[in-house]
C-alpha cells in the first residue's frame, strides 16, 4: 500500500463529521453554527480537515478555517488583513491572518459571518 493510499479511503464528508465528533459539546455547537453560516454565504467552498481544524478552500487555496478553543471558536480568515479595514470586528495583528471570535453559548452573527465570507471570497486567497 502506498503512503497516500489510506488517505483516499475516507471521504471528505466523513472527515468533516469526524472533526465535529472530536469537539466538546459547546465547541461543536458553535463550530457547526459557523459552518452553516459559511456554507450559506459561499456554498461552493470546499471543506477539508487540516492541522486539526476545519478549513474552507477556494481553488485549492486556504480561505478560512474554524479553530476551536476552550472558551470560544475562531473563524479565521487567511486573507483577513485585506478585510480588516471594512470589518473592525476582526481581531489579530499578523501579516495576513485575522479572526472573528465567537464565544460558546452566544448566538453566531450569521449576517456578519455571511458578509465576511462573501468579502473574503471576493478578495481571493491570501
Amino acid at each position: 500500500m502506498e503512503c497516500g493510499a489510506m488517505r483516499g479511503t475516507m471521504r471528505p464528508h466523513a472527515l468533516v463529521a469526524a472533526y465535529f465528533d472530536t469537539l466538546a459539546p459547546d465547541q461543536r455547537d458553535t463550530a457547526q453554527a459557523l459552518q452553516r453560516a459559511v456554507l450559506e454565504a459561499a456554498p461552493d467552498l470546499t471543506q477539508a480537515v487540516k492541522w486539526g481544524n476545519l478549513v474552507f478552500t477556494i481553488d485549492r487555496s486556504n480561505l478560512l478555517a474554524i479553530v476551536a478553543h476552550k472558551a470560544h471558536v475562531n473563524l479565521q480568515f487567511f486573507n483577513g488583513a485585506a478585510l480588516a479595514d471594512a470589518f473592525p470586528q476582526l481581531e489579530g495583528t499578523g501579516k495576513g491572518l485575522r479572526h472573528l471570535k465567537c464565544r460558546h453559548r452566544q448566538p453566531v452573527d450569521v449576517a456578519l459571518v455571511g458578509d465576511l465570507v462573501r468579502a473574503a471570497v471576493k478578495a481571493g486567497p491570501a
